[in-house]
């Protein structure tokens, strides 16, 4: 048998589909949603469109299933397969490389997400194809048709821009609102301001027959307005709730055992003392003790152990682990609300909203900017008023310093800055998924890793074959091919240039290895009390290879380092931050791991709520504090930490409660995150100093009634071009 693992990263390494065009198409064509009775899969090793077809075409030749649907962007499949069960599924995907687990429709929210996403483009293109026509028909008005023409251009630029405006900016009009309502004056209140005076002193004048009217000013405003709103969106775009995915990670079934019958059972029905039965390669539905059966578990998920253990009865398991090898008969102690998953599911969102608190610069400065420009507005306003006694002019004052004073260049210092840094870190292999994560990034001093998974590939791999006597290479092959154990694979892989042994009566025994008879005498790999090792000493992990007649042999295996690991530590150990590994392994692997990063702070055997614990007591200490992680053992942290880093290979749980997402193996870009992190801040300064000085010298003018709405809506457009391309200089 060969590692899937391995095997699987060998044909996305040679996958010409990756770089395909088509990708982005299969990504944006593909729904999520399933209809009632369909089964959702998580796939947390999809990389490709050459993934998306391997599994659609795998799914849609078994017997049973009617259609299947990838997601890459959620790294799902929507499978339509009445009668079926994820049971029925998981082994054929597992067949083809593919790691797959059931996610509950049921706890899986509909998300508005891209449909905000194409509200905001579609408004963006009906402002824009408004603008273009009313500019032409000012242009012809700026060039000097007069009287009846020019009344006429201007009740056309009225028919065109009062809908659009009406139309494009009811994201404003809205959120002004919600404002108003709440007792507060946001970025949008002023914004909303500035398109209804523009619109109506435009209508006024039109009306009069006035000689200047600003219908342009109004869809150009709200134009550019929308697109800063629309790169707002797009960094935000991909986040999602973490404990929403924690939830629809629980298994939403589990097979009650009553009166000697199978019964699928939703999981929110068990009650302590039920019978369950846990099937090999199904996550465990509830916690509970075993009463019948041995196998192994994966742990490395929940605690960070990087060897599965050893499941028999009396021995306790918890929801969310992976029993491997054996049939178990659990009697359940706790589930749904009450198991241990549920637990760190409450936990990550105790954590997410504690963040969530977290504001950005732009936030910030706009409790301030907001009030004063209604200052401004409403004293030139007065003054002209006074001095002129016609309010007709001192409206149109007011309106351009609204429109002049407007915060686009304040609303795309962000968010041009973090598309530009965005765009960057992601051809160095980095997804940003939260708006104020560079923010929150540029603080970092204290840096804290997960070990399995993370700083290695968290995948056993044989530290050498020496120990192997070449007579029993083909043996050792033919038993670890027959074995589904991780350290049965990694041997195999290692031994796959050789011919397996020609083996009788091969079995595996769930919990203590695999056996078979090879010319009339008894060979086993497995456990060292199975096998009858004398060195059983604990440190490492390591399978033992027994003979009738000759002697045991012990093979160790280490798990290898990611790669950049070293130079990601050195480098940021070399810009004075702390660096922390935190891992729910045993001591010896961890203080391996430790020694060859040169990591002296480390922790072993943590749980899920240490993790967290550490990462705020830190924080409560003045620490700022970035999580890296892949598990459901640190999904708590990762929301917890001032800011979080998880690989593409992690859990959806960990992706989904982490602000960056590391796209390949290489772990040396974590570090250049935080540089240009520090970059980007200083970009977002500098734009909003530009922003503060366009203001300091147009505003003067349009209070002395020196601009008229339609050059401060010039003015406008001019200073969000200066933010854009300062921003720019990030790439």
């Amino acid at each position: 048998m060969t590692d899937i693992g391995v095997d699987h990263q060998a044909r996305l390494s040679a996958c010409p589909a990756c770089d395909a065009a088509p990708l982005a198409q299969r990504m944006a064509g593909v729904a999520d949603a399933g209809a009632a009775g369909d089964l959702i899969l998580s796939l947390p090793g999809i990389h490709c469109a050459a993934c998306i077809t391997d599994v659609e075409r795998t799914l849609g030749a078994t017997p049973g299933v009617r259609a299947a649907r990838v997601n890459l962007t959620l790294r799902r499949v929507t499978v339509d397969a009445p009668g079926m069960t994820a049971d029925d599924l998981i082994p054929v995907l597992d067949g083809i490389g593919y790691e797959a687990h059931e996610l509950d429709p049921s706890a899986l929210t509909a998300s508005a997400a891209d449909r905000q996403g194409r509200d905001i483009l579609m408004r963006i293109g009906v402002s824009g194809f408004a603008m273009m026509n009313v500019m032409i028909l000012s242009v012809a008005v700026w060039s000097g048709a007069e009287a009846a023409t020019r009344e006429m251009f201007h009740w056309i630029s009225a028919a065109i821009a009062l809908p659009t405006v009406a139309f494009a900016g009811q994201p404003f009009f809205a959120s002004a609102l919600r404002a108003l309502r709440a007792g507060r004056l946001g970025m949008d209140v002023p914004i909303s301001l500035a398109l209804i005076l523009a619109s109506a002193v435009s209508l006024y004048e039109t009306i009069l027959q006035g000689r200047h009217a600003y219908f342009d000013a109004a869809v150009m405003l709200c134009f550019f307005l929308l697109v800063g709103r629309y790169l707002d969106y797009r960094t935000r775009a991909v986040a999602r709730s973490a404990a929403e995915e924690l939830s629809a990670l629980e298994v939403p079934r589990a097979i009650l055992l009553r009166d000697g019958a199978e019964v699928p059972t939703p999981v929110a029905d068990l009650r302590p003392g039920d019978l369950i039965l846990v099937r090999p390669g199904a996550r465990i539905a509830a916690d509970g003790i075993v009463e019948r059966g041995s196998s192994d578990i994966d742990r490395s998920a929940l605690t960070g152990e990087s060897i599965p253990v050893a499941a028999s009865p009396g021995i306790g398991l918890t929801a969310g682990e992976v029993n491997l090898t054996g049939p178990l008969t659990l009697r359940v102690t706790a589930a749904g609300r009450d198991s241990s998953l549920a637990r760190l599911t409450a936990l990550v969102a105790s954590a997410e909203s504690a963040r969530g608190r977290y504001t950005s610069v732009a936030d910030r400065m706009s409790r301030a900017y907001a009030p004063a420009v209604h200052v401004l507005a409403l004293a030139s306003f007065g003054f002209w008023l006074w001095r002129t006694g016609d309010a007709r002019v001192a409206v149109n004052v007011a309106a351009a310093v609204l429109i002049i004073t407007c915060p686009c260049a304040l609303g795309l210092a962000v968010p041009a800055v973090v598309t530009a840094a965005s765009g960057r870190l992601f051809r160095r292999g980095l997804l940003i998924k939260n708006a104020t994560a560079l923010e929150r990034l540029a603080e970092i001093d204290t840096v804290i890793f997960d070990k399995t998974g993370t700083l290695t590939m968290g995948m056993p791999r044989l530290k050498s074959l020496d120990p192997l006597p070449p007579d029993l290479r083909a043996i050792a092959a033919a038993l670890a091919g027959g074995s589904a154990h991780p350290l049965s694979q990694s041997l195999a892989a290692a031994l796959a240039a050789v011919a397996p042994a020609q083996l009788d009566d091969l079995r595996e025994l769930p919990g203590h290895g695999v056996e078979a008879r090879w010319q009339g005498r008894r060979v086993r790999l497995g456990r060292a009390e199975w096998v009858g090792a004398d060195d059983v000493r604990a440190e490492g992990a390591a399978t033992w290879l027994a003979v009738d007649g000759g002697p045991v042999i012990r093979l160790d295996f280490d798990d290898r380092l990611r790669p950049g690991a070293e130079d990601c530590v050195a480098a940021l150990q070399r810009s004075g931050r702390q660096v922390l590994l935190l891992s729910g392994d045993n001591s010896a692997a961890v203080a391996d791991i430790a020694g060859r990063l040169g990591i002296a702070n480390w922790q072993s055997g943590m749980t899920p709520g240490e993790k967290a614990a550490t990462v705020a007591e830190l924080s409560g200490g003045g620490r700022r504090v970035l999580m890296v992680g892949d598990g459901l053992n640190d999904t708590a942290a990762l929301a917890a930490a001032h800011a979080s880093i998880s690989p593409a290979s992690a859990l959806d749980a960990a992706r989904v409660a982490s602000d960056v997402v590391l796209m390949g193996n290489d772990l040396a870009p974590v570090a250049d995150a935080l540089e240009l992190a520090r970059r980007a801040r200083r970009r977002i300064h500098e734009n909003f100093g530009l922003s503060i000085a366009y203001n300091v010298v147009a505003v003067p003018f349009a209070m002395m009634g020196l601009a008229t709405p339609l050059l401060a809506a010039l003015a406008m457009s001019a200073s969000s071009l200066s933010v854009t391309l300062n921003a720019l200089r990030l790439r």
